[in-house]
């Protein structure tokens, strides 16, 4: 799944640590992206997407909730869905950061109204700042990850309670 290249008639160099090279094979399988490049020096790693097909269909990253299927009747009984609330989950693997900069104040705060489409959050994912949105207009009832903690791909990160 995955190539090392030095270049000709240069000296080798250190390879990437195995825990980045797992977190940048993970990202690719966790996402509809083809292929990721990540260059360190003249070190460069490719990791590709395999071309076979899937038997299932996986979601795709997107800023639209993803609500698994609930484990049990059990778990279905008190999942916020079924209470009317809508979930705002993690497209991606990152960090979590609340406001747009440290010392400011966060996007939003539990019992804001926000509307649909506006910022709730930043997740850092590979340096790169991703601004997730709200699914719908409504009311924030909890905010489920910490500020500046890491976060998982499709992992809950707020709770809204949609507009009637």
């Amino acid at each position: 799944m995955s190539e090392t290249s030095n270049r000709a008639g240069e000296s080798p160099q250190k390879p990437l640590p195995l825990d980045e090279v797992e977190k940048i094979v993970d990202l690719v399988k966790r996402s509809d992206v083809g292929e990721i490049q990540v260059r360190r020096g003249e070190l460069e790693i490719t990791v590709k997407a395999r071309a076979e097909p899937l038997l299932s269909a996986a979601p795709a990253i997107s800023h639209h909730k993803a609500v698994p299927e609930p484990a049990s009747e059990a778990a279905q009984e008190f999942s916020p869905k079924r209470n009317g609330l809508c979930e705002v989950r993690s497209p991606v693997v990152g960090t979590f950061y609340r406001s747009p900069a440290p010392g400011e104040e966060p996007y939003v705060e539990v019992g804001d109204r926000v509307k649909a489409g506006q910022t709730l959050c930043i997740i850092e994912a590979m340096k790169m700042m991703n601004e997730i949105p709200a699914d719908v207009s409504g009311e924030v009832v909890e905010v489920l990850a910490e500020n500046a903690e890491g976060v998982e791909y499709d992992q809950p990160l707020f709770y809204l309670r949609p507009e009637e």
